[in-house]
């Protein structure tokens, strides 16, 4: 089973429990809930009989602690798998947090610059790198090459990706860092995998960026249910799919007016 929440009018959350056996077709909702309290999810999920919910094996769900409750609440013989998408998004975060920071910083030092000049007289001629780019251009154009591994970056994203690296060392010692946790996520070994993900939280602690030791901590917090996804390599990615055909079918319908309506055609399609 996956826990997941989505927006349907609003800004209003519903959480949607889905079943990964369903494939996204018929089958697939168990539950649509308005809102995302744990005690309004628990008290709903607790009308499914109770031998019916001892069956479920696992629940994948993101790393929102409320999710969690509500997984060991109704599931006792579930084993609790976090998403590693979102584990993986954590990490990526607190990188292009150091990547924005620095573009704050060029632009700031772009106008500093521009004010000098205007106070002089003259007319302010921002660097030009290699590439075309200016500092803050080259910042702001970085964000993809800063998600993807090296060797899926274009030629033109890896001489960008140069220049980056060449200017602030910082980034590139945080994109590796990066990189590092993205890969023990193609471990086979559980336990080999918990070693590295000690290491990798040791390692961060000795960095000086506040964000990344942020993230370890997180990543610390809810280990024990991070390295459940090396059981069987499950993931939520079945209820983002899921997500996007409602998405898709909200966008076709022009938004949601009757929510009653709106939940009973998923009901009929989906459940």
């Amino acid at each position: 089973m996956s826990l997941d929440e989505l927006s349907l009018s609003k800004g209003e959350l519903y959480t949607y429990l889905t079943n990964k056996a369903g494939k996204g077709k018929k089958g697939t909702l168990v539950a649509s809930i308005k809102g995302t309290k744990s005690e309004d999810i628990i008290s709903v999920l607790n009308k499914i009989p109770l031998h019916i919910r001892l069956t479920v094996k696992e629940v994948s769900l993101d790393m929102a602690n409320n999710m969690n409750l509500v997984a060991k609440s109704c599931f006792p013989n579930a084993q609790i798998v976090t998403d590693r998408f979102h584990v993986v998004k954590l990490v990526q975060d607190a990188l292009q947090h150091l990547r924005v920071k620095h573009r704050w910083k060029a632009i700031e030092d772009e106008n500093k610059a521009i004010k000098e000049a205007k106070d002089k007289g003259l007319t302010h001629v921002s660097e030009i790198l290699p590439n075309g780019d200016t500092h803050k251009q080259l910042l702001a154009r970085s964000r993809y090459i800063l998600a993807k591994k090296m060797d899926d970056w274009t030629n033109n994203q890896s001489d960008r990706a140069e220049i980056l690296f060449k200017h602030y060392p910082d980034i590139h010692k945080a994109y590796k860092h990066t990189l590092v946790f993205r890969n023990i996520f193609e471990e086979n070994d559980k336990n080999k995998a918990k070693e590295k993900f000690n290491k990798w939280i040791a390692d961060t602690q000795e960095l000086e960026f506040n964000h990344f030791v942020t993230a370890a901590n997180s990543v610390n917090n809810h280990l024990e249910t991070i390295i459940n996804f090396f059981n069987n390599r499950h993931t939520n990615a079945n209820a983002e799919s899921f997500n996007s055909k409602l998405k898709l079918f909200r966008a076709n319908l022009r938004g949601v007016v009757d929510i009653k309506f709106f939940l009973f055609r998923i009901e009929k399609l989906f459940a």
